[in-house]
């Protein structure tokens, strides 16, 4: 066959005896790992979430290594846009805005931020999460689900948020100008913890941009994959979402690659 073929015998031999290099053996290694981390995340990590953790775990390695091999492998960061509602056309009152987009903080329980979303399921049709984030920890500390909007899931939100971080005097709680948030039953029960509010001008998703950034992450890394059967899927699932992952797990780029519990925890070894 070498011969018909005129390939001399020594190439023959020496392709059955072919050594795998150190770099691809590397490269093999890296692409387990980096597979194993994305498992984790469920598919929400993208390269530099995953290439934070590999350093976490002692590797050496360029972001655009990761990259590569990522694209190599097929592997990518899953992404669904959000459902947006139509807005209202209903005249809102201005109240005062005491945050003014400085989302800025020296330490937990200073400023919060909520904000309700809206989740289907095949069965009870449309239900709605109240959420509560915390912006120095970026700690969803509060939430609420319910298969009505009303002002008492709301207030159930912000009294989980109040019982599990205990705050000072003088925090601030920004909302939107939601009927809810602006509710004399609300104004009233924040005002007997001693909580300020403050509220976003109206057409303003910016004012209150951190809280809209945490719904994107959930519509985008869990709600947008799955069609749930019913409000008690869908409750399991939000608190999987928030307590086993996003709290605990999910590390954000703006908390130095740290999950919003580890920040937490480090303010209160350090109290």
């Amino acid at each position: 066959m070498c011969e018909i073929l005129e390939i001399p015998r020594s190439s023959h031999y020496q392709s059955l005896q072919l050594v795998v290099s150190n770099r691809e053996q590397e490269n093999q290694e890296l692409t387990k790992e980096i597979h194993l981390i994305y498992l984790e995340s469920k598919g929400r990590y993208g390269a530099p979430k995953i290439h934070e953790s590999l350093l976490s775990k002692g590797f050496s390695l360029s972001l655009k290594r990761v990259q590569r091999l990522m694209s190599k492998a097929s592997i990518r960061s899953i992404t669904k846009k959000k459902y947006r509602p139509y807005p209202s056309k209903e005249k809102v009152i201005q109240l005062e805005n005491l945050l003014k987009r400085d989302f800025t903080t020296q330490t937990i329980n200073e400023k919060w931020v909520a904000d309700i979303t809206y989740i289907h399921t095949l069965k009870d049709g449309w239900c709605y999460l109240a959420s509560v984030l915390d912006l120095h920890s970026k700690k969803i500390v509060g939430y609420s689900f319910s298969r009505s909007m009303t002002t008492e899931l709301v207030i159930k939100a912000f009294d989980n948020a109040h019982t599990s971080q205990k705050p000072s005097e003088g925090l601030v709680l920004h909302t939107d100008l939601g009927s809810q948030y602006t509710s004399s039953e609300f104004t009233q029960h924040t005002q007997n913890h001693h909580i300020k509010q403050s509220f976003s001008q109206k057409g303003c998703p910016y004012d209150n941009a951190c809280i809209e950034s945490f719904h994107a992450i959930l519509k985008k890394e869990e709600v947008n994959h799955v069609q749930y059967l019913d409000y008690q899927t869908a409750k399991l699932a939000i608190f999987q979402f928030i307590e086993g992952w996003y709290n605990r797990k999910r590390i954000h780029s703006s908390l130095g690659y740290k999950t919003p519990q580890a920040i937490e925890d480090q303010i209160a070894n350090t109290a």
